[in-house]
């Protein structure tokens, strides 16, 4: 128990959860949320899986100290949503920072180093056991690319001195923390949306089976889908901002202007594609030929100003305030000229159906392949940043009209159900 914790590595935001000598957790007793995750930063759970690579101070921040640095208009690299590239093709390559190139693994390393780093500093001492927390699929229909992925998470946990380390799907760490605070035994459907990956659980949950270091009973289906917040930036990103830099527009030819550029930028872990040498002359090119050529300019001016992740930072604020206003005003003064471009929640809701679509067959099956009418589930309980969004809640809480509906910790049920998970295999 004095050295084991559990590692959400989020897609966007990361948390380390940890018992502590003298906590018996139980049902309604306080392990769960925020009394068993540790402070990364500024006394706050969570620490956003970011770097900045700060060329100006020669330092690499992390989290909201690199953010505050990239939107200051420090010179230098920012990396975010880094656990997008793992299982990918993209985790054996490298980017260049400060003229040199960096392989994606050690950036990796870096970030989960600082992570434990800043817990172990928290917590008072070393942590040589970890449960890492998994989605249910890190690779949609892929199981080789699937397990490469945990492969590598394993490799680089040990690379930064956790000795043991086990892993658990996400959903079913959440479901621990939710079992942690109900005093009856109950038919949770766990739904984990987070900034990657869309993740569910169907699991009978109670007092009488908290005690039990084998759960694998209790757990009566498990199913997820590689869609998440991310997703859906990228796609209110296409619907509402590229166009004004010439997305869906044309050349001279009538052919359409390639939408690599759009799909890098108004993608978190492929913007600084966006950036190399050769895609910044093939613009030059692409401009020459344009029918519009305001529109491509305006995107070389962009790309110039290394601005790809501020854009994203506005469209993700955007689709965060859409979940309580239906309409947002999104002003966007470094594009040239400034631009201010409303935004319906009837645009956004339009732009990710095809996902909601998707997410909604996830659960069917999963009711399906238990056994389980949606009648017999008695508790929905979200958690995961994205599931604010308000018609993805409400679709997913159609498919069991009769639940409980219950909003864990957001950001912090997963990092709690890991921190108890470790107690047990480690404890």
């Amino acid at each position: 128990m004095t050295n084991a914790c559990g590692v959400d590595f989020g897609t966007s935001n990361s948390t380390v959860g940890w018992i502590r000598p003298g906590t018996t957790p139980g049902p309604r007793r306080a392990v769960q949320g925020a009394g068993a995750l540790l402070s990364l930063e500024d006394g706050k759970a969570t620490l956003p899986s970011v770097v900045f690579f700060n060329a100006d101070d020669e330092e690499v921040r992390y989290g909201r100290a690199a953010l505050a640095d990239y939107l200051a208009g420090y010179e230098g690299r920012l990396m975010r949503s880094l656990k997008s590239l793992l299982g990918t093709s993209l985790m054996d390559g490298q980017t260049e920072v400060g003229g040199r190139a960096l392989p994606f693994r050690l950036l990796l390393a870096q970030f989960i180093g600082e992570v434990k780093r800043r817990a172990e500093a928290q917590a008072g001492r070393g942590f040589e056991h970890a449960v890492f927390g998994r989605p249910v699929f890190f690779i949609d229909d892929n199981p080789l690319a699937d397990k490469l992925a945990e492969d590598t998470l394993l490799d680089v946990a040990r690379s930064v001195g956790f000795r043991e380390v086990a892993f658990q799907y996400e959903p079913i760490a959440a479901a621990f923390d939710y079992e942690s605070q109900i005093d009856r035994e109950e038919l949770v459907l766990i739904a984990d949306i987070g900034g990657g990956t869309s993740d569910f659980s169907l699991v009978r949950l109670g007092p009488g089976r908290a005690g039990k270091l084998e759960r694998r009973d209790d757990i009566l289906a498990t199913g997820g889908v590689h869609i998440g917040g991310t997703d859906f930036d990228k796609y209110l990103s296409l619907a509402s901002v590229m166009p004004l830099l010439g997305y869906k527009t044309a050349l001279r030819s009538g052919a359409e202007i390639p939408s690599s550029y759009y799909f890098n930028l108004a993608t978190w872990h492929t913007i600084n594609q966006a950036y190399t040498r050769k895609s910044i002359a093939q613009l030059d090119d692409l401009v020459r030929d344009a029918r519009e050529p305001a529109r491509l300019t305006r995107l070389q001016h962009l790309i110039d100003e290394r601005a790809g992740h501020w854009l994203a930072m506005q469209v993700e604020g955007a689709k965060i305030a859409l979940s309580h206003d239906p309409l947002v005003a999104l002003e966007l003064e470094r594009l040239a000229p400034p631009e201010t471009v409303f935004v319906e929640r009837a645009t956004f809701e339009a732009a990710i159906g095809t996902m909601l679509d998707a997410i909604d067959s996830t659960v069917l099956r999963l009711l399906s392949d238990a056994g389980i009418k949606p009648a017999e589930v008695d508790t929905v309980f979200f958690t995961g940043g994205s599931s604010g969004v308000g018609l993805l809640r409400e679709r997913i809480g159609a498919l069991a009209p009769s639940a409980r509906k219950v909003e864990g910790d957001l950001f912090g049920s997963i990092g709690a159900g890991l921190a108890l998970d470790a107690l047990r295999k480690f404890g």
